[in-house]
């Protein structure tokens, strides 16, 4: 008599979803890196001994090689493999992660005088590739490099109020500190509308811009770089009733960005 047998089904393949980077996170490594690099992981060996000393605990010392696929930013040209010192952390088993032909954004800055080696801007400056981290990324690095590309903001360096003719109307105006061209808010206030806020990149108010889409380089020079509250000094020389008009306005602009991280 034949023995009846079953056939088990193959084991699902668990696919694992790359990481999803927010664009701020992506933005301060790209600021920060003369180089980005797009590349498969060759190889990671650990490293011990004197050289991974100040390792910090749950982490474990590697040497990367990464073939080259492209530069998406770059002071020069790279030779199609590189090396570089990454802190990995291990992960719940306490075992080292597989890198081995991960596909890999690297945000780094050369060594001098080892064109085959580079250094990262920081530990988290190794990022795992996807179409929608590259895009970001190459989106964010044409940015950085176009010659109208909104610099950083400092701080705020005046702030003006002008009441209108009907109680609740009015205009304030915030004039930004930059590290290059000059930055301006207007905000503005009429009877039966909603309250309407203006970015202008230039000394020309009538060129100002409407508030930035998240996620845009704008919008990450704004959500990112104003401070919390206006200086104590810019508050002291306006009037009691001009002050708390400027403290709304602003607090309204900060609300439309949202939070640069959120």
């Amino acid at each position: 008599m034949a023995v009846p047998y079953t056939i088990a089904a193959p084991a699902a393949t668990m696919i694992v979803a790359p990481p999803s980077y927010r664009y701020a996170g992506i933005a301060d490594l790209a600021i920060r890196a003369p180089m980005v690099i797009d590349g498969t992981v060759r190889d990671a060996v650990r490293i011990k001994g004197p050289e991974a000393a100040n390792v910090a605990p749950g982490y474990v010392r590697l040497y990367v090689t990464v073939d080259v696929i492209a530069l998406i930013r770059a002071p020069g040209a790279l030779p199609p493999r590189i090396g570089y010192l990454y802190d990995a952390k291990l992960d719940l088993r306490g075992s080292v992660p597989k890198l081995k032909k991960q596909r890999v954004l690297l945000f780094a800055r050369p060594v001098a005088a080892a064109a085959d080696q580079v250094q990262l801007v920081s530990n988290d400056a190794q990022l795992t590739w996807s179409p929608a981290t590259e895009a970001t990324t190459r989106r964010i690095a044409a940015d950085i490099a176009a010659t109208d590309s909104p610099p950083a903001i400092t701080g705020i360096g005046n702030a003006f109020h002008a009441a209108g003719a009907l109680p609740g109307e009015g205009e304030t105006q915030i004039f930004l500190k930059t590290t290059g061209h000059p930055i301006s808010l207007s905000i503005v206030r009429k009877q039966g509308q909603a309250p309407a806020w203006t970015v202008s990149l230039s000394e020309v108010v009538e060129d100002a811009l409407p508030p930035p889409q998240r996620d845009t380089f704008l919008w990450y020079r704004l959500a990112c770089g104003l401070p919390a509250a206006l200086p104590a000094d810019i508050m002291a020389g306006l009037d009691s009733a001009d002050a708390v008009a400027v403290q709304e306005d602003y607090a309204l602009v900060r609300q439309g960005l949202g939070a640069c991280r959120g």
